[in-house]
């Protein structure tokens, strides 16, 4: 069953049909990347509706669903709620902007849902990955770890962090990444505690970590890492905050398998941190979903009962983080099986001192 098939199986759980119209679904859905176009979505048969811009394109690559060419669209929408016989129409509640919504509500033969159904049906068909999907993780994942091996020869004293993110980005975009999962984080020495900094003109200067925190798209499907590394020798309260990380990494990398809680998940590594006396320098959460987003569902919080579910996709990142000092996030990503997971990254993750 297709992805687009399972939401036609589930979209009588929320209204008659469904509009989609932000990128990244409609792109899930019917496996063609544009900037427009707007999916309608029936129990029987689905409509993509595009302007001249693709039409070429998605009558070329869209097979899932009937491709019309959008000349006036909202009567085209009603032409096929009308066909169908449709009293209501659901719209995904996490991307629909305010505008869209009243335009809907007003343009639009049928009543327009606005509780959050569709979106949650949505998340719950996107949180499970086929395994053609979790090839292409992997494959997105191999071209940001040639990245790591490329940066390791290249990184040294007298770098800045923006050489350093450029050359990164640079690297896995000549390297088969369609783009990239973020704007790639580059930091060191004391910007390394902070857990999202932006790069600057630092120079890196010997004894620094550094942290590089980065990610391929590779036909739409996203990949997650981190690496701390040290240029030099470091210091000992440094391998001690290091091996600390590495060991709630390592804990919470052995515990995950499906039906464990995304709180549950995420206390056994701050368990660790904390009664070594730095929970409260790791101030983020353990983990999150990766997939078609960078950030996605499930969550691993202390406030997440999100439940784990088999072939999800979940990053492993715990961090310490001291102010004006230094931070280290070490993290993979993984599928979840019953049993356990299988980690999808295969870079190093010992402490590497160049």
């Amino acid at each position: 069953m297709t992805n687009l098939e399972k939401l036609q199986s589930r979209v009588a759980e929320t209204a008659d049909c469904a509009v989609i119209t932000d990128d990244v679904n409609r792109r899930y859905f019917t496996s063609m990347k544009s900037s427009a176009g707007t999916l309608v979505v029936f129990p029987e048969c689905s409509y993509f509706i595009i302007d001249f811009r693709y039409i070429e394109k998605a009558r070329k690559t869209v097979t899932s669903c009937d491709v019309i060419l959008q000349d006036r669209l909202y009567e085209q929408i009603n032409a096929l709620i009308n066909r169908h016989n449709a009293k209501s129409v659901a719209v995904n509640s996490d991307t629909c902007t305010l505008s869209e919504l009243l335009a809907y509500q007003k343009k639009l033969n049928a009543e327009v849902k606005t509780d959050n159904k569709l979106a949650d049906i949505i998340r719950n068909i996107r949180v499970i990955k086929s395994q053609e999907e979790i090839d292409k993780i992997i494959t997105a994942q191999r071209i940001a770890e040639k990245g790591f091996e490329h940066m390791l020869d290249y990184i040294c004293e007298g770098r800045t962090e923006r050489e350093i993110q450029l050359e990164l980005d640079y690297f896995m975009l000549s390297n088969g990444a369609e783009a990239l999962s973020f704007d790639t984080i580059a930091l060191s020495g004391k910007n390394t505690s902070l857990p999202h900094g932006v790069p600057s003109d630092k120079k890196i200067e010997s004894g620094d970590f550094v942290l590089l925190d980065y990610g391929a798209v590779y036909d739409g499907w996203h990949s997650d890492m981190t690496r701390t590394i040290c240029v030099g020798k470091p210091s000992d309260e440094m391998k001690l905050i290091y091996n600390t990380v590495l060991k709630a990494q390592l804990a919470a990398l052995q515990a995950v398998k499906a039906g464990i809680s995304g709180k549950t998940f995420d206390r056994i590594a701050r368990d660790i941190i904390s009664d070594a006396g730095f929970g409260e320098c790791f101030g983020h959460s353990l983990g999150h979903g990766v997939g078609m987003e960078i950030h996605e569902s499930p969550y691993a919080s202390p406030s997440r009962e999100d439940i784990l579910e088999e072939n999800s996709i979940v990053t492993v990142e715990p961090g310490i983080y001291i102010e004006d000092e230094f931070g280290v996030r070490i993290e993979d990503f993984v599928v979840v099986t019953k049993g356990g997971c299988i980690n999808m990254t295969k870079a190093p993750k010992e402490l590497i001192c160049l």
